[in-house]
């Protein structure tokens, strides 16, 4: 078939011509290497970067101007806007150069010549002149013998191409003069001049008449068409071609294809008049004048006839003139010719090993690839489907290295035979081949490039292959060859194919296209089938209940669904026809197999089929098995079959027929298909899925890119990064660096995160930027003063500085990632782990290195600890080693911190090193993390906190496991493990909770994972360093300051202070002022704290800073403000139990301050001058907790309290601090607290139920007996042997008193008094006896007078008479027993016998009054 386009580009002449003669090139030793790469030159590349670079050597060849001059035209649309001097310079290079040999200047003479043959040089080109000028000077230098061309060929062509008289020849004179220029170039007994010249005779006069495409009437050379089927013969019509052989006459029934395998012959004319009309031709008859359609039909049959690999008569050479002349043909009118048999001779012909043959071959498809397109017809499917030898290539493509593989640049292993099964890509069997190398991977991989290089090829391959459930998914096996042929080949031709799809994909992002819905359908659908294929070929049942789920099989409501089963199973080429053969078989599937044999049209001929069948299967045995030796003749078939079609015979045709046909071709199983009938089988299979598959798709259209860029993206990328790493030629790294930016680019297109993620990681890996194992020690790297700045001469500055390929990688990155933050998942992870790795070194800006607090505001992260670790490595050296650890701080003297001197070239590198970080603008892109998404701003922290975590958790549990392990004991007195100061930790952790700050709308979903950080930290925080732990102490106070304002995570403030309040005492004794400035914060807003639950967690938290001097005060003046009344009463029911938790522990770090002192003798210790702020605060404690008395009443009343439990609510809690007090080792503290304690105990303030008795012996037992019982223990009196002994004296007194005043007074709760009267008894007996003190001995004296009278007025304590009861004598009885023991006489003395009553009855109401 034939039709008339428009005729071939310019830009693909001289691409051709370039293929051509660097071919020839490399048979030659000088240029045989598989790949000549530039050397890089310094360039704008690295300005535009903003890097330095300094000059690099230049080199130039004659190889390398050729691939200069393709890429300098690569994004030219008319190559005749260049100036001529630049398009041939590389070929008149070659002509003038001496190490160029004859066929090479041959072939670049012949380029010359063609274009000038397609006007590529004309009158209108660019620099004529000049260009003249050089083509003159290199033809005169050229030092090759001159061509004389036959003056024969000289006729013909003036006869044909250069006079008038051409376009009246017939075809019949056309023919003849054609035979005779093409049989001398198949001469090949003639000189190579000769049949050279004759040669390029024969391709100007082709292009000549076949020119006359464009001007025939359709019409007119239809009726010479049909006027030919009409004779038997082809009359005159006819070429003969005269080799070295017998000659041999070529007919014109070389296009006939039928069903029975004859010859059939279609053709196509499409002129630009007119559209499309197509003809069957079996004979050509006389044609008429002037010549038309059949003499080029003839021309066409000779040259598709000599094509034929298989024909032994023409040789090699004979072909390659047949190809040359056939590429003319197709270059000139832009005809496709569209005949199995012409097709299949071209890709036959292009697995040659001729290498000639080779280049010739896939010239030819390239150009008839070029003018395929716009014919929808099913060519334009056989061509690329068939063309794409070059993925067998890839079937034992090897690792390129041997290092391990990376997520950026991924180790390929070769392709495996079930891949495609795997992924569900169940396609026909291809013919094996051997893979291609050398020259002739190269020639495939240039012409593949050559075909690719249209915008529209990849979207075509696309829509028509991978979206057809009939094709293979042509797009992605080529998509997946490319990428490992970067690795294997190390050429830029795959990946320059690579990057411009990439390219090509990124300029249709910008457009917007119509949606073809039913392409979009089909491509869906056919993912389904395909994975339900996979399925059934594993496992049939699970394939068909796939099917199923997914709708695939149609039901239809008038059939039964065995019906539509076996139509689906029948219709579906993807199934392996085993397997179903096998299910179908089954006997729980007989009514499927009816169904199935049903679908076939076997009416009134059952059996007959059956035995027919069964009879080619046994032909196709006999006549194909070696080891029969007679064979069946036809006679015998015919025989055998005799009477068995319904008792008739099958016609002598029909079986004629089968028997040829499989004679001709044996039926073998698709697996044994190798060699030339795996050629034709797959070439067969091929057509018929041509033919199913409709006309070809034109598509030039955005729509697939998503679907086809997610197919593709991840080894298209690892191969851009493989290529940007190992190669070195600065083009290639700059069409790699252009390659990732437009795949990023896509990636935002498409909303594909893990693009960007795996761009990010295979750029990092290319940066140098990554340290496998960090160390936590920061040497004394050398600072010094350079271009105005103070810059660190660290490692990596000075091996960043001179790694210009990682400076390309890391400013590529870093200027992809800002503005894309949102696009970032996983690959926050490298991103920070760059940073960290930079501020290791001092090369991060100034605002990312900063941490802030509650205290001193902004301050420098410091790269070197300040502080001794807490734990002393292995005693290897005893006391001075321990020793020694703790004064060799940082800054020290030894060896280690010595700052070594910085070079001059270190210097330089440096600047390198920080002109480069300017230039990825780091800042930036720290910014812009706080403007984030929530999705990527999660993803940004929760890879902080990874790294954090490694560096901290993960690594206390290594290096603790480490030192616990048998083979390393550690001694039992070093104390905890502590982890070496970790600066990178601190900078996670600064970097996390800043952005955390900055970002507090998002706090919600960062709470969790920064929480859980910091927890971690915080549960073990005496195995860290007291930096790291002051941080995260200042990190979670922080957050909370935030959080309270957040109704939803009011809970988390609260939790996270309780692990504040639970941190060791030395770990809080640390962070101490930072608790007081965070908790002050958040009590600053009024309501946030409510509960009493929430005010103790407040409280505990605020306690853990008593101990610290300076925080105590800021926290003493905090509670202080809370008792009084300045601005509105803030004691509340819920804080009062905190307030008395508080000031009871101020009051004890008063007494602590005293036992910590040193002691100026053995048995006291010395008491401070008021003076102290410690003991001063202590006193101020008691106070305000006797203070806190006048809020009993008022909350009470608020609160609607029962007295009982505003009892055991205010009353006790603040009755048993005073008396824990009382013993306080500060005799301020201890005497002021005893004086309000009988305040408070004697006054009126206390809330109670006066009807319960308890609360009595709650006073007693809870709070006066322990004071007693703590004033007796000698380790009591010791601390202050002289106020001890006042402070017994006032509690013996204060006894006294309150058991009168709740007990005795009014004559209540008699029935309890015994048991609480002897206890008091008791302890002053023991207080008596182990002060031995007259001053006690006297006040206890009186007190218990008092006592007695009081009680004796009451009738509690009264002698034994007739009056009193049993109970009063028992009473009676064991008063004075007790106080003979340590007052003797003193009950007779108050209350004398009942004879002398009176007096002692009026003595004791005088002392009452």
């Amino acid at each position: 078939m034939f039709s008339a386009a428009p005729r071939i580009e310019k830009k693909h002449v001289l691409l051709s011509e370039i293929l051509a003669v660097t071919s020839t090139m490399r048979k030659n030793s000088r240029w045989a290497a598989a790949a000549h790469t530039l050397i890089a030159r310094d360039s704008a590349l690295a300005k535009d970067l903003g890097l330095r670079r300094g000059s690099l050597a230049q080199e130039a060849d004659l190889m390398g101007g050729f691939q200069e001059l393709k890429r300098a035209i690569r994004d030219v649309a008319d190559v005749q806007s260049l100036h001529l001097p630049a398009l041939l310079g590389p070929f008149l290079s070659l002509i003038r150069s001496p190490l160029s040999t004859g066929p090479i200047t041959s072939a670049a003479l012949s380029s010359v010549h063609n274009f000038f043959v397609c006007d590529l040089i004309s009158s209108d080109s660019l620099g004529l002149d000049s260009a003249l000028s050089e083509l003159s000077s290199a033809v005169s230098h050229c030092k090759f013998e001159a061509i004389v061309l036959l003056k024969i060929m000289t006729v013909i062509h003036d006869c044909i191409c250069g006079s008038s008289v051409g376009p009246m020849l017939g075809d019949v004179e056309i023919c003849e003069m054609l035979e005779t220029v093409l049989t001398t170039c198949c001469q090949m007994r003639l000189s190579e001049i000769l049949r050279r010249s004759a040669e390029a005779t024969m391709i100007s006069i082709v292009r000549t008449i076949f020119c006359r495409l464009y001007d025939v009437d359709p019409a007119a050379e239809e009726a010479k068409l049909r006027l030919s089927e009409e004779a038997s013969h082809h009359g005159d019509i006819s070429m003969t071609v005269l080799a070295d052989i017998p000659d041999v006459t070529l007919r014109t029934i070389f296009w006939i294809t039928s069903t029975s395998q004859d010859e059939v012959s279609s053709v196509t004319i499409e002129t630009p008049a007119t559209r499309s009309a197509i003809v069957t031709e079996d004979t050509v008859a006389i044609a008429p004048k002037p010549y038309g359609l059949p003499a080029l039909l003839e021309l066409f049959r000779v040259l598709v006839h000599i094509l034929d690999p298989n024909d032994q008569i023409h040789t090699d050479s004979i072909r390659l003139t047949a190809l040359g002349i056939l590429n003319a043909t197709i270059e000139t009118c832009g005809t496709s010719l569209i005949v199995d048999h012409g097709c299949k001779h071209l890709f036959q012909l292009a697995r040659s090993d001729n290498p000639s043959m080779l280049q010739a071959a896939l010239r030819t498809i390239a150009t008839l690839f070029e003018t395929m397109r716009p014919l929808p017809q099913t060519p334009a499917r056989i061509v690329p489907n068939f063309y794409h030898r070059p993925s067998n290539m890839a079937k034992k493509i090897q690792p390129g290295s041997s290092r391990p593989a990376t997520p950026s640049t991924p180790v390929l292993a070769p392709v495996n035979a079930d891949s495609d099964i795997e992924k569900g890509s169940l396609t026909p069997p291809r013919p094996l081949v051997q893979p291609a190398r050398g020259e002739t991977r190269d020639l495939m991989l240039e012409t593949l490039s050559q075909i690719s290089r249209h915008p529209w090829f990849m979207v075509d391959l696309y829509t028509n292959y991978d979206c057809d459930i009939n094709c293979d998914n042509l797009f992605e096996r080529l998509i997946d060859f490319l990428t490992k042929g970067v690795y294997a080949m190390q050429t830029s031709s795959c990946l320059d194919m690579l990057l411009g799809f990439v390219g090509d994909m990124a300029a249709r992002a910008e457009g917007e296209f119509v949606s073809p819905e039913d392409l979009m359908q089909s491509k869906s659908r056919k993912k389904l089938v395909l994975t339900g294929a996979a399925k059934f070929n594993s496992k049939p049942k699970h394939g068909i209940a796939f099917l199923e789920e997914n709708g695939l099989i149609e039901l239809n409501p008038s059939e039964s669904r065995t019906r539509s089963l076996a139509k689906f199973l029948k219709s579906c080429t993807r199934l392996d026809k085993r397997l179903l053969g096998d299910y179908i078989s089954k006997p729980e599937n007989v009514d499927l197999l009816k169904e199935f044999i049903g679908l076939f049209d076997f009416k009134n001929s059952e059996d007959a089929v059956y035995v027919l069948a069964y009879s080619v299967i046994m032909l196709n045995t006999d006549l194909h098995n070696p080891q029969i030796r007679k064979r069946m003749t036809i006679e015998d078939y015919q025989r055998n079959l005799r009477g068995v079609n319904g008792g008739e015979n099958f016609s002598p045709e029909f079986l004629q027929s089968i028997y040829d046909s499989i004679r001709k071709r044996e039926i073998i199983m698709p697996e044994e298909h190798t060699g030339q009938l795996g050629f034709e089988y797959a070439w067969k299979e091929l057509l018929a899925r041509a033919r199913q598959s409709g006309s070809f798709v034109m598509c030039n259209t955005s729509l697939f890119d998503c679907d086809m860029f997610k197919a593709m993206w991840k080894p298209v990328i690892s191969a851009i990064a493989h290529a940007f790493i190992s190669f070195n030629d600065e083009y290639i790294i700059q069409r790699a660096i252009s390659g990732f930016r437009q795949c990023a680019t896509l990636a935002g297109r498409f909303n594909l995160p893990d693009v960007f993620d795996f761009i990010v990681v295979a750029l990092s890996q290319a940066t140098g930027l990554l340290t496998d194992n960090l160390p936590a020690h920061v040497p004394n790297y050398p600072v010094v003063d350079a271009e105005g700045q103070s810059i660190t001469v660290s490692s990596l500055a000075v091996r960043f500085g001179t790694n210009f390929k990682g400076q390309l990688a890391a400013v590529v990155l870093f200027n992809i990632v800002n503005g894309n933050g949102n696009a970032l998942r996983e690959g926050w992870t490298q991103i920070f782990e760059m940073f960290q790795n930079l501020f290791m070194h001092s090369l991060l800006p100034t605002r990312m290195l900063q941490m802030e607090d509650f205290l001193g505001g902004v301050t420098m992260i410091p790269l070197r600890g300040s502080q001794p670790s807490r734990h002393a490595q292995r005693n290897d050296g005893g006391l001075l080693s321990t020793l020694s650890s703790y004064l060799m701080t940082p800054y020290g003297s030894s060896s280690e911190n010595l700052i070594p001197e910085a070079t001059d070239s270190e210097v330089e590198s440096t600047l390198c090193t920080i002109d480069c970080i300017k230039s990825c603008r780091l800042d930036e892109l720290y910014g812009q993390i706080m403007q984030l998404d929530a999705e990527a701003l999660v993803a940004a922290v929760k890879a902080l906190e990874a790294l954090a975590h490694e560096r901290t958790v993960t690594k206390l549990k290594e290096e603790t496991d480490d030192v616990s392990s048998p083979y390393n004991p550690s001694p039992t007195n070093e104390g905890p493990y502590v982890l070496t100061y970790d600066p990178a930790a601190v900078f996670l952790l600064e970097t996390m909770v800043s952005i955390a700050c900055q970002t507090p709308q998002h706090l919600e979903d960062l709470w969790p994972i920064i929480f859980e950080h910091l927890s971690a930290l915080l549960s073990t925080a005496v195995h860290y360093s007291v930096l790291l732990i002051e941080r995260a102490v200042v990190a979670l106070l922080r957050l909370c300051v935030i959080l309270v304002q957040k109704g939803a995570l009011r809970d988390q403030v609260y939790l996270s202070l309780d692990i504040i309040a639970n941190l060791p005492p030395s770990v809080a004794n640390s962070v101490a002022e930072h608790v007081t400035a965070g908790v002050s914060l958040i009590l600053q807003r009024e309501g946030i704290v409510s509960t009493q639950t929430e005010w103790n967690v407040i409280g505990a938290a605020l306690r853990t800073t008593i101990s610290h001097s300076e925080a105590a005060r800021y926290t003493f003046s905090l509670v202080a403000s809370i008792t009084s009344e300045a601005r509105g009463q803030k004691v509340t029911q819920n804080n009062f139990p905190c307030l008395v938790a508080i000031l009871d522990d101020f009051a004890t770090a008063a007494g602590a301050s005293i036992r910590t002192q040193p002691q100026r003798s053995r048995r006291a210790l010395h008491q401070p001058a008021t003076e102290s702020p410690v003991v001063e605060r202590g006193r101020k404690a008691v106070d305000l907790l006797s203070d806190l008395k006048r809020f009993i009443a008022p909350l009470s009343a608020a609160s609607n309290l029962p007295p009982a439990d505003a009892w055991r609510q205010y009353c006790l809690p603040l009755l048993s601090s005073l008396g824990r007090q009382s013993t306080n080792p500060s005799r301020l503290v201890r005497n002021i607290a005893i004086v309000q304690l009988q305040r408070l105990l004697l006054g009126s303030q206390l809330v109670y139920d006066e009807t319960d008795h308890g609360y009595v012996e709650e006073i007693f037992d809870s709070v006066i007996f322990p004071l007693i019982d703590d004033l007796l223990k000698p380790q009591v009196y010791h601390l202050d042997p002289s106020g001890i002994s006042e402070t017994r004296l006032r509690a013996s007194t204060l006894l006294c008193k309150a058991f009168m005043h709740f007990e005795v007074r009014d004559g209540r709760g008699k029935a309890d008094v015994r048991a609480i009267w002897i206890e008091i008894l008791d302890l002053l007996d023991r207080l008596v006896g182990v002060e031995q003190s007259e001053q006690l001995y006297e006040a206890v004296s009186e007190s218990l007078k008092n006592a007695v009278l009081v009680m004796n007025a009451a009738d509690i304590l009264v002698p034994p008479s007739e009056r009193c009861n049993e109970q009063q004598r028992t009473f009676w009885s064991a008063t004075h027993a007790r106080l003979e023991r340590f007052l003797p006489g003193l009950l007779a003395e108050v209350i004398p016998p009942p004879e002398t009553a009176e007096p002692a009855v009026t003595t004791a109401t005088t002392t009452k009054t």
